[in-house]
């Protein structure tokens, strides 16, 4: 994040006033919600400036941008993922490593990427701030985004920027936060705990829920008494549609690879053992240490597990035994 922490902010009374309700709220009502969490960010830099479009986006892999959050002229835009190129915001924050600004070239670089929300209206002033995770060596990991923009230009003055880049940082710190709280329960051992590994299981699970909850919500309107014949006849669509949605996830997971499950099982108990503390990432003497018996076992048990899994080496085993753990 851009700017030193430590020197108190510059911004006027009623922006501060602003600033130190949404920190209580944030602290209070949004350390697991995340669209909760950007929604509100949203209303409270509404608050200080003008925000047409709203935007946040996370940098997977080496080229994408996936946006889960988008705003844009009262609307709500659908997640996306993009492939970043070299003009755009994202190669320009990963360069730069600093809050981008309309001004700095007149919307070039905003206008260079990939455009989300109305293709027909270009946005006039833009401010983008980079989100940062700490690294256990090396600078900080550039991971996201924020921004906000206007179809007015010069909306955003340095009052309205230090605000923004001020909520950015409360957003960087709620999910540092959970960041590290994830990587708590990643250092239990792994036959307590699976490590911090996102299944299919987990994504199929999480849907499920989900899409009962929009169900229960439209059959509790339905039951409303003065509810017209046309929304009588979409809430009737709406919840035929997510009966059909939960039942096809449910045939979908069983479709999930259960290959790990089977292979992991196929194991002896002594070789399911050293399986997991593979996982964890222990050569051979720190196997032998922690499980009590000789090098030589150690390696009969290696050996027998390479068998089994029919594969050339630990480390394919450790990625197949962490799929199986995370499950």
């Amino acid at each position: 994040m851009a700017g030193d922490r430590t020197v108190p902010l510059r911004v006027d009374a009623e922006t501060a006033i602003i600033l130190r309700e949404a920190y209580h709220k944030i602290e209070a009502l949004f350390r697991s919600d995340h669209y909760g969490l950007y929604d509100y960010v949203r209303v409270v830099a509404g608050k200080i400036a003008r925000v047409d479009a709203f935007v946040v986006g996370f940098l997977q892999g080496s080229s994408r941008v996936r946006y889960p959050y988008g705003y844009d002229d009262g609307r709500y835009v659908n997640p996306d993922t993009h492939i970043f190129g070299p003009n755009g915001q994202t190669a320009w924050l990963l360069k730069h490593r600093q809050t981008y600004r309309f001004a700095y070239d007149n919307g070039f670089t905003l206008h260079g990427g990939v455009p989300v929300g109305d293709l027909a209206r270009r946005s006039e002033d833009a401010v983008t701030v980079p989100i940062f995770r700490p690294t256990k060596d090396g600078p900080d990991q550039l991971f996201g985004m924020l921004s906000m923009q206007s179809y007015e230009p010069k909306s955003y003055d340095d009052n309205a920027v230090r605000a923004f880049e001020w909520l950015c940082s409360v957003v960087e710190r709620v999910l540092t936060r959970e960041g590290e709280d994830r990587e708590a329960l990643r250092r239990l051992p792994a036959g307590d705990v699976g490590p911090n590994l996102l299944t299919s299981d987990h994504v199929m699970e999480y849907l499920t829920h989900r899409v009962a909850s929009i169900r229960e919500i439209a059959a509790e309107a339905l039951s409303e008494q003065d509810v017209s014949t046309a929304v009588h006849t979409h809430l009737e669509r709406i919840i035929d549609t997510t009966e059909h949605i939960q039942s096809e996830l449910i045939e979908m997971m069983m479709e999930t690879d259960e290959g790990p499950e089977r292979r992991f099982t196929s194991l002896t108990k002594a070789q399911q053992a050293v399986a997991v503390l593979l996982a964890d990432g222990l050569d051979n003497d720190q196997l032998a240490a922690e499980l009590g018996i000789s090098l030589n076992t150690v390696k009969t048990h290696l050996s027998a597990i390479l068998r089994k899994y029919d594969l050339r080496s630990r480390a394919q085993v450790a990625d197949d035994v962490r799929k199986y753990l995370a499950r």
